[in-house]
């Protein structure tokens, strides 16, 4: 169960980087891997993939660009979410790129707060320290950003949402805006 755990959460990170050539696989590859486990978020991936079935590479890269880093209310940076530009942001990152090192993840191009280093730090920690960050760090954050998506149609909503479902505790609280 636990090897399933990092293999999720870092399949669902690899869908909030920057869309490759490959990306359209990808997006079924993880429905597929969540449908047995997490069928909820396997859905929301399901209507994802609907969303960009016609979308040439250059498209999405467009879409995630306009999304997520030309949009500051839908950035990826969790702490930035959390905490703004202060100093309780400075300690996030430090403790994030803390739990890269200690996990062995490498922290790439992206600032340690960003989804896709926070995502697989939650799928490796012991699970009540994933958990405990997935609830008060991931959830709020996403929480923030779809509120940012609201009613522009934007078919990254789906994945955010797919990453909720994920979460401990949060499966039943996020169903009102599930749809």
């Amino acid at each position: 169960m636990r090897a399933l755990r990092i293999e999720i959460h870092a399949a669902m990170a690899e869908l909030l980087a920057y869309p490759g050539e490959d990306f359209h696989r990808k997006v079924g590859e993880t429905a597929a891997l969540m449908r047995t486990t997490k069928p909820e978020a396997a859905a929301h991936l399901d209507r994802f993939a609907e969303q960009i079935a016609g979308l040439s590479p250059q498209q999405l890269e467009e879409s995630y660009t306009r999304t997520f880093d030309i949009n500051p209310v839908c950035c990826l940076e969790v702490g930035w979410h959390l905490h703004g530009d202060n100093y309780d942001r400075g300690d996030f990152l430090v403790r994030m790129r803390q739990n890269l090192r200690e996990l062995g993840l490498e922290e790439g191009l992206e600032l340690p707060d960003h989804l896709t280093h926070v995502l697989p730090v939650v799928g490796r920690l012991p699970e009540t320290e994933g958990d405990d960050l997935a609830v008060n760090s991931v959830a709020p954050a996403i929480h923030k950003m779809l509120e940012g998506l609201s009613g522009k149609d934007n078919p990254y909503e789906q994945v955010l949402l797919s990453v909720l479902r994920l979460l401990p505790q949060l499966q039943t609280a996020s169903t009102g805006s599930a749809s």
